[in-house]
C-alpha cells in the first residue's frame, strides 16, 4: 500500500544513486517538484529516462544528477534546445551524457513491454530509417509467423517512476486525466513509484478517460500542490508560457544557469519556496537572478 509521505522522504529513500529513473508527463503533470528535490538530494549518475527531456531534465542534467538520458526529442517546447543537455552532449559540461536516442513509439512500446514483463517490445516504426544506425539497441528480427523484417528494442524497467497527478485518495490510489502520454505504463513498468499530486480527496469523482492507479503499484504519494509548474495540471492552472522562453536565456550561459539553480532551487527547502522565489524574480522583472 502507497505511503502518502513528504517528498523530501520519499526522494531520499526512493532514489539511489545510480538508479534509472523515468520521470514521465507528456505537455502537462511534468514532475517539476521531484525533479527539484532530486537536485537538493544531491543524487548522482542516474540514468533518466523520459520521452520528451525538456527544462527538468536540463536542470537535472545541468546539476549533474544524469549520467546517460534515454529519450525520444529533446527540447524546450516551442522555444528551442535545450542548453544544458547540449552542453553536456558536446562540451561534456558539468559532465560527459551518454545518450540512447529512440522514438516516441519506441520507448512507449518498451514500457509496455515492461509492465508486462517482457524482455523487449517489437515495432514496424523502423522500417526505412537511419535511427537503428546510430542506436545498437535497436535489433532487427523476423516475425516467426509472416517471416516479415520488424524492430525489437529491450523492455523499459525504471527502478524508479516519478509522475505528478491530480489527485489520490487517502488509501494511495491515484487518478489522472487530461493528456496522459505513458504515465500508466511508465508506473506499471518500475520497482519503485513516487507521485506527487494536487491534492488529496476522500473520495473520487471519476472523469471521462480517467486513468485510475491501484494504490498497490504506487510507494508513495507526496501532496505537492503545484507541483507541475511551469508545466500545467489540467483542472488546477495554465502552463506559464513566460517561463518557457526566459528559460532559453538562463541557460544558455553555464553561470547563469547555476546562479538561477543556487537562487530558486539549492537555496529554497521545498517546491513552494521555490515558486515563491521564482514568482519574487518575477515581479521585479528579474527572471535571470
Amino acid at each position: 500500500m502507497a505511503d502518502i509521505t513528504s517528498l523530501e522522504d520519499a526522494i531520499s529513500g526512493l532514489i539511489r544513486d545510480g538508479d534509472t529513473v523515468a520521470m514521465e508527463g507528456f505537455t502537462h503533470l511534468i514532475p517539476f517538484a521531484a525533479g527539484h528535490q532530486v537536485i537538493r538530494s544531491g543524487k548522482k549518475g542516474l540514468t533518466a529516462i523520459r520521452l520528451t527531456p525538456d527544462l527538468i531534465y536540463d536542470q537535472l542534467i545541468g546539476m549533474n544528477c544524469v549520467g546517460k538520458l534515454i529519450f525520444s526529442w529533446g527540447g524546450n517546447p516551442g522555444v528551442g534546445s535545450l542548453h544544458r543537455f547540449r552542453d553536456a552532449v558536446q562540451q561534456g559540461w558539468p559532465a560527459p551524457l551518454k545518450i540512447e536516442e529512440h522514438s516516441h513509439a519506441d520507448l512507449a512500446n518498451a514500457y509496455v513491454a515492461g509492465a508486462s514483463g517482457l524482455p523487449f517490445a517489437v515495432l514496424r516504426g523502423y522500417a526505412g530509417c537511419d535511427l537503428p544506425k546510430v542506436n545498437p539497441v535497436i535489433k532487427k528480427i523476423t516475425c516467426p509467423f509472416t517471416g516479415e523484417e520488424l524492430s525489437a528494442v529491450p523492455s523499459l524497467r525504471p527502478d524508479v517512476t516519478v509522475i505528478h497527478a491530480q489527485q489520490a485518495d487517502r488509501q494511495g490510489n491515484i487518478m489522472i486525466w487530461g493528456i496522459t502520454g505513458v504515465q500508466k505504463e511508465a508506473v506499471l513498468a518500475a520497482k519503485r513509484v513516487i507521485v506527487t499530486v494536487e491534492e488529496v480527496i476522500d473520495e473520487f469523482d471519476a472523469r471521462a478517460n480517467a486513468v485510475l492507479l491501484p494504490h498497490w503499484v504506487i510507494d508513495a504519494v507526496c501532496l505537492e500542490p503545484g507541483g507541475s509548474y511551469p508545466s500545467y495540471a489540467m483542472g488546477y492552472y495554465e502552463r506559464e508560457n513566460d517561463f518557457y522562453k526566459s528559460w532559453d536565456s538562463i541557460s544558455r550561459d553555464r553561470e547563469v544557469f547555476k546562479a538561477w539553480m543556487r537562487r530558486h532551487v539549492l537555496n529554497t527547502n521545498n517546491f513552494f519556496e521555490f515558486t515563491r522565489s521564482v514568482s519574487a524574480a518575477k515581479n521585479k522583472e528579474d527572471l535571470h537572478g
